[in-house]
């Protein structure tokens, strides 16, 4: 393992939307910061973090909203949902209880500088995490992981001078009527699914996905994972 890339992971656990949304951003001025100052004696460069949570229901729409109006935002929130505009790519989403949700604030000139590369480093991610409980997930035209015409996974992504932030949501054990309200990711006529309604016989919770998920970003991003530091926590409260 030595001289593989350190990322160090911080497991917010449940926490609002708002709340994480603030923190990448924080966390990402962190990182902009650095570079700009070329660190300090305790650190010369940036730092790669994986945030690893679950959020309540929520409905976050990218930078291509897709005509989704302020009606539609107060017919959601209707539902007992929360809804937010952001700067990621992609369309509408839903995220919610049951939902492995993974933020890398990575600098992607310690891996590829390709925002191309790196979705696709994510979606193989979720592709080799859903392989160890047996779902055979797969890429389609449209970003994401895919188990036939269903969608297991979505992706929407922001980069800023190569530092990233949002990231992916994993389907667990996901309560998948809140996407009946919705057309996700803004493509018509395609289905959701998770890892419990694919594997059938029992049920698979974000607890049960996080290890496999983590050996998966290992192996594909070529990094070696260690539990984030007490100053990186400190940011947190």
């Amino acid at each position: 393992m030595a001289g593989k890339r350190l990322v160090s992971i911080l497991n917010l656990g449940h926490i609002q939307y708002r709340r994480a949304w603030e923190l990448q951003q924080r966390l990402v001025r962190w990182q902009l910061d650095l570079l700009k100052t070329g660190g300090n004696e305790a650190h010369k460069e940036t730092q790669d973090l994986l945030l690893l949570c679950t959020h309540s229901p929520v409905y976050t729409i990218g930078i291509r909203t897709k005509g989704y109006t302020s009606a539609d935002e107060q017919r959601l929130k209707g539902l007992g949902a929360d809804f937010f505009r952001t700067e990621r790519g992609g369309l509408i989403t839903f995220h919610g209880p049951g939902q492995l949700v993974a933020y890398p604030i990575l600098d992607l000139t310690h891996y590829q500088k390709s925002v191309r590369w790196y979705v696709k480093q994510l979606e193989d991610t979720v592709i080799k995490t859903c392989g160890r409980f047996g779902v055979i997930g797969k890429c389609s035209p449209n970003t994401g992981v895919w188990v036939g015409d269903s969608k297991i996974a979505a992706i929407g992504i922001h980069c800023t001078r190569y530092i990233t932030s949002h990231g992916l949501a994993l389907n667990c054990n996901t309560d998948l009527r809140w996407f009946d309200h919705i057309v996700p990711c803004g493509i018509e006529g395609k289905g959701v699914t998770s890892l419990s309604n694919e594997v059938r016989h029992r049920t698979i919770t974000v607890e049960d996905a996080v290890e496999p998920f983590l050996e998966s970003f290992s192996e594909q991003f070529d990094c070696r994972l260690i539990d984030g530091d007490r100053g990186l926590h400190k940011m947190l409260e």
